[in-house]
């Protein structure tokens, strides 16, 4: 196995680089005759492009969308999916004074460790770029999932050291760093801004909630719901850390204040996180996810180089101070991947 795919009943395999021709998916398991327009999948995939503002990359992609196979009169024919994204704003040449220097933060030291080559133009395979593909195959995940009665909702919570307050749906999609709360928001874009120019990025929290998800979905010892959450949001690069529910904050709580108590209407609390036993308990789904700094910084850094040699690297190109905005739809996406997935095991065991 390569690594580049993920599902097992709903799976998608990801292929293409930074800086290479395309990057795109192909899935398989899309239940036929759905009906999904190559726009559908665009709106989602608008939302994580580059160039969106100043506190993003200023690459300038269309990302537009091609399906290429899959598909026939506006309907998934049930026969593997190929969605495709041709790059069409490379600069490769930005790497050039840095192809055989290790930048600190990113897998420059990793991949050529693991395969003995490696492809040096934006992080190659490792790019956040990848991720594209994601939202895309995430946004056919979306458009069974909705017909289902479940919805996803991400948000930046917190960024550059700023938390937000309040938690406003409306005000996600109407500033710069998709946070749930628009005051909060004005200040993580002026701090970030301020790191910028000084060289430097941010890092901050991504939380995930989502709705209609019934009781039941999740399997058992090592396929938990949770932990397949866990998987796909660590999967992605900018990712450290997960938690669900209450999370880290439970390690300070008593059991009489943990625990979900019940009644005849259903649980009184969600500590849990809408999952026990690692089987969605039919409440909400919420969880958060720590995003690190973004690792290109323009900062003189000491590093080595493919000789091991000691050297001093500024890494030069165009990219996120702040990776918050960008990721929010990635989330969203990796989430509706893991629950189409268990969705379609459920719907399995009791066909």
């Amino acid at each position: 196995m390569s690594g580049s795919s993920f599902g097992k009943l709903f799976t998608i395999t990801t292929f293409g680089e930074s800086h290479g021709g395309a990057v795109g998916v192909i899935i398989d398991g899309v239940t036929p005759g759905l009906e999904i327009s190559e726009q559908e999948i665009q709106a989602e995939l608008n939302r994580r492009k580059p160039g969106q503002s100043d506190v993003t990359t200023p690459r300038k992609e269309s990302d537009t969308i091609h399906i290429l196979s899959g598909w026939f009169e506006g309907k998934a024919t049930g026969t593997p999916m190929m969605l495709i994204l041709y790059n069409e704003d490379q600069k490769p040449a930005a790497y050039d004074s840095i192809k055989d220097k290790f930048r600190p933060g990113h897998a420059d030291f990793t991949y050529l460790s693991k395969y003995g080559i490696r492809d040096h133009r934006g992080s190659g395979r490792a790019s956040g770029r990848e991720t594209a593909a994601r939202v895309a195959a995430g946004a056919v995940a979306r458009k069974i999932l909705s017909g289902k009665g479940i919805s996803i909702l991400a948000y930046t919570k917190r960024a550059a050291g700023v938390s937000c307050t309040i938690v406003n749906p409306a005000a996600i999609e109407q500033n710069p760093m998709r946070a749930c709360d628009p005051e909060a928001a004005v200040e993580m874009v002026k701090r970030i801004r301020y790191l910028a120019d000084k060289g430097d990025s941010a890092g901050g929290i991504v939380e995930c909630i989502i709705t209609g998800v019934p009781a039941g979905l999740g399997e058992p010892a090592f396929d938990k719901i949770d932990a397949d959450l866990a998987k796909a949001m660590l999967s992605l690069g900018a990712v450290k850390g997960f938690e669900i529910g209450s999370g880290f904050s439970c390690a300070d709580m008593k059991g009489s204040e943990h625990n979900d108590e019940m009644d005849r209407d259903g649980f009184l609390t969600n500590n849990a996180g809408g999952s026990l036993g690692g089987i969605s308990t039919g409440q909400d789904i919420v969880f958060r996810i720590a995003v690190k700094p973004t690792s290109s910084i323009a900062k003189p850094q000491e590093t080595r180089d493919i000789d091991g040699k000691q050297t001093i690297i500024v890494t030069e190109g165009r990219h996120d101070p702040c990776i918050c905005p960008r990721i929010v739809p990635v989330v969203e996406s990796m989430a509706a991947l893991v629950l189409i997935d268990h969705l379609k095991r459920q719907e399995a065991l009791h066909s």
